[in-house]
């Protein structure tokens, strides 16, 4: 199946079983992805895994996102599912606010969830409801911040000792 049919049937299978929860979809770098509401992923993912036709049963990828000027919609995660014998893959993403990062756990469907969101809550500071052990898991339980959040300058604009002329700043 090529990448374009994928999309549609995918758009399709989507839209007739949760309707305004799929907020788009789009083929974006010759990948199918697809943005939903944020309470449906659970529900979402247990449908994609259990469709007999697409069957997607494989988590590649779960990663926390952060635009701070997507006002509203600050946070999200990003989740790439793959399907290993007939080779597919697509891209789920959803949104929520910085304010209340709080999204359903998939764990229920991919075990394999467990330490990805773990992760992205050490991270990013994004709140698995129903996760089995959700701490940190790489940094200290004293940390009181998320580090990949975008909220700190990528320079020290104090520093006199450079030179940036070199660099097109």
């Amino acid at each position: 199946m090529d990448k374009e049919a994928l999309l549609t049937t995918v758009q399709d299978k989507l839209k007739a079983q949760f309707g305004e929860g799929i907020i788009s979809s789009d083929l974006l770098y010759d990948y199918p992805v697809f943005t939903i509401k944020s309470e449906l992923i659970c529900d979402v993912v247990r449908f994609l895994y259990n469709d007999e036709e697409l069957a997607f049963q494989y988590l590649t990828t779960l990663a926390g996102l952060h635009y701070p000027d997507n006002k509203g919609q600050e946070l999200g995660v990003m989740y790439q599912l793959h399907n290993l014998p007939k080779n597919l893959r697509i891209r789920l993403k959803i949104f929520f606010s910085i304010n209340n990062p709080v999204v359903p756990t998939i764990t229920s469907v991919f075990s394999a969830a467990n330490w990805m969101e773990r992760q992205e809550f050490d991270f990013f500071g994004i709140i698995f409801n129903g996760h089995p052990n959700l701490k940190r898991i790489l940094n200290m339980d004293e940390m009181t911040y998320h580090p990949m959040r975008k909220e700190y300058p990528l320079e020290d604009g104090t520093r006199e000792d450079k030179d940036d002329k070199m660099f097109g700043r």
